[in-house]
């Protein structure tokens, strides 16, 4: 029997026939199903992006056929005064000087996650931190699942928007959340917080955009803003930052740290850190009354994320691991720990201006050899690098991944792991960290095909 969903209803009848600018459709997939979705409720829909037609043709073509008009290269005034909603992709910065112009003149500015959790009478459990926050969503997420809770996954997760879910989701439904800072910035507008909030780390990220680390917390610091008594709030026990959070609480607090990871169990993903992300998992799994064998399983029997020190292959004894979604410096160090046979790393790219003397003397310490990608962050890591003393491991910069691959084959011996973990973001070079990591890939099975 077909249940009648009654917000979804009232979003067709609040969005049918009005002006969706869809700003920033990306390659990621979120911003294309959010168009297609719009469009199929009857909304007139206009996209907008500065990439070009060429670097968005893969997005474009899963849009064909639906009365979609597309402004790329661009943004237009007259697109975004015209426009009854603005859904603002959460690549395109708060102070946009477009976006500040539809705030001047009351043009409503929504995002995929918020809108949704504005319409969708559900329970949210949502995960933000700097590192980790993947990992934990996508276990959090399984164990629900086995569980046989009726759960959805959306947020931060490559093709998952949350908006479309409104035409599947029942009353009493949960959907787990990834929630990047940037996304936390539409629950802030409209005032809302998930009824379980995670916190899984706080590093310095994204400080290109930010202006300062203080405003990069406070967005974090959404996911659990506007939470009550009834609701719930995992935090890390072991980040000092995220320690403090607990003052400005509302809601229950449940702290976590590797301590709370059972020394009977047994992870398949590498790294202390993963206990961590693990141990929080766990922690929700208590509130939620879950059977601690199903969580046990879950957490064994993960093997880990795509692009999150991933193993693709041995080749003559050689380990290769893609860690590309290293995108900062914390990350890096996390990596570099994960290990205990040489590395030859490959590191590099450019910068989010985040501070990289950690990254830098971990590499002179730890690393049998590196080789460097180019980038405008590159210049600083040599530098650093050779400032405690490992100018000796350095062993080339390369504008060419293949090239960098190959020099890598030549310096590994058996026993060794070639470990690509940057540091450091890949635009300019790539189209974002996932694409660095498939050609990566790409690169050692081709590889691993002449063996």
């Amino acid at each position: 029997m077909r249940v009648k969903r009654h917000w979804f209803t009232k979003f067709q009848k609040d969005f049918q026939n009005k002006k969706v600018l869809i700003m920033g459709l990306g390659v990621l997939g979120r911003g294309v199903a959010d168009a297609k979705f719009f469009a199929e409720i009857g909304a007139q829909v206009t996209v907008t992006d500065l990439k070009t037609t060429k670097e968005l043709e893969a997005s474009i073509k899963k849009l064909k056929n639906l009365p979609i008009k597309f402004i790329l290269g661009k943004h237009r005034k007259d697109d975004i005064l015209n426009a009854d909603l603005i859904l603002r992709n959460a690549a395109v910065p708060y102070d946009s000087p477009f976006l500040k112009l539809a705030r001047e003149n009351s043009v409503s500015i929504k995002m995929d996650e918020s809108l949704f959790a504005q319409y969708a009478p559900v329970k949210i459990i949502g995960i933000t931190g700097t590192r980790g926050k993947s990992t934990v969503t996508t276990l959090i997420y399984q164990m629900l699942k086995v569980a046989k809770f009726p759960v959805w996954l959306a947020g931060n997760i490559r093709g998952k928007s949350a908006l479309p879910l409104l035409k599947k989701i029942q009353k009493n439904d949960w959907v787990v959340m990834e929630l990047s800072s940037w996304q936390l910035q539409g629950f802030n507008k409209l005032g809302i917080s998930p009824h379980i909030s995670v916190m899984t780390t706080i590093y310095e990220d994204h400080l290109n955009r930010y202006p300062s680390m203080k405003a990069y917390i406070e967005d974090k610091k959404v996911i659990f803003k506007y939470q009550t008594e009834k609701d719930f709030l995992v935090l890390n026990y072991e980040s000092p930052i995220i320690r403090k959070f607990s003052q400005e609480a509302k809601s229950k607090v449940v702290w976590f740290s590797k301590k709370d990871f059972p020394s009977d169990w047994h992870l398949k993903i590498k790294g202390e850190h993963n206990k961590l992300n693990a141990a929080g998992v766990i922690k929700v799994g208590e509130i939620l009354d879950i059977n601690k064998k199903i969580i046990k399983k879950i957490v064994e029997d993960f093997s880990g994320l795509e692009h999150r020190l991933e193993k693709i292959v041995v080749i003559n004894g050689v380990e290769y691991i893609n860690d590309s979604t290293s995108t900062t410096p914390a990350a890096g160090i996390a990596a570099l720990e994960s290990f205990n046979k040489p590395i030859v790393l490959i590191a590099g790219g450019n910068s989010k201006n985040l501070n990289m003397l950690g990254f830098a003397k971990k590499i002179a310490q730890k690393v049998k050899k590196v080789i460097f990608l180019d980038g405008n962050e590159t210049d600083n890591l040599l530098s650093l690098i050779k400032k405690f003393k490992g100018g000796k491991k350095i062993a080339g910069r390369h504008g060419d991944l293949e090239e960098a691959v190959l020099k890598a084959k030549k310096l590994a011996k058996s026993g060794d792991a070639i470990l690509m973990s940057p540091g450091c973001t890949s635009f300019g070079t790539f189209t974002n960290e996932f694409d660095r990591g498939e050609k990566f890939k790409k690169i050692i099975l081709k590889l691993a095909n002449r063996n």
